[in-house]
């Protein structure tokens, strides 16, 4: 099973997301990654923002937990979203270390109609409106998509 951290960066109404094409689908990615043998997930997560990204986080909270199963590929992650705020930098893209084609600010109010990567956008929508704030723990229900 893989373990994947991933960030909430808000900014106003929007998040902070990487846009991929695979095929004809569209998909907008939490930006993350996965750790190295002893790093835990917050050093994790702060590592893969600085080289993706090129910004410096304070990564607060876990708001989702969840795991994807793709029978169609026998393949697992379990994902751990963190609340995240940018202490310096611009979010920009190295492509040494992403392959993510540019980086979409998302308003939170389309997350429904997106392809989210992993797909907790009603979370983030309820992280966001904090009278409806719940955490998720379980499985994520993620379709999959062909690379």
């Amino acid at each position: 099973m893989n373990v994947r951290p991933s960030a909430i960066i808000l900014d106003n109404d929007k998040i902070l997301t990487l846009r991929y094409q695979y095929g004809e689908r569209e998909v907008f990615a939490l930006p993350g990654g996965n750790p190295d043998a002893g790093e835990s997930l917050t050093d994790a997560l702060a590592r893969e923002l600085m080289e993706e990204l090129g910004v410096e986080v304070e990564i607060g909270k876990m708001v989702s937990c969840g795991e994807v199963i793709w029978q169609e590929v026998q393949k697992e992650t379990l994902h751990m979203v963190f609340n995240a705020k940018i202490t310096k930098g611009s979010p920009a893209l190295d492509p040494a270390h992403t392959t993510a084609l540019d980086i979409v600010w998302l308003p939170v109010a389309s997350l429904a109609s997106r392809h989210l990567y992993p797909n907790v956008g009603a979370q983030i929508t309820a992280f966001c409106d904090e009278a409806l704030h719940s955490g998720h723990i379980g499985v994520i229900d993620q379709p999959y998509v062909r690379s």
